[in-house]
């Protein structure tokens, strides 16, 4: 095994890497999950998104 094998190796399991990633990106399965983090940065108060009231508000 010579150091293109290595290289070669590696480029494999990159491009594995990434084609994952991908798929785990663009499933069905955790859609709701990222539009829901993609909204974030719109909402009004911190606590709107993760459902909690503040506590200065509540008195």
């Amino acid at each position: 095994m010579d150091i293109n094998d290595l290289r070669s190796i590696v480029t494999v399991v990159s491009l594995l890497t990434f084609l994952g990633i991908v798929a785990w990106a663009w499933s069905r399965r955790n859609r709701a999950r990222f539009d829901e983090a993609a909204m974030l940065p719109f909402a009004d108060d911190p606590a709107d998104a993760s459902g909690r009231a503040r506590q200065g508000e509540q008195q």
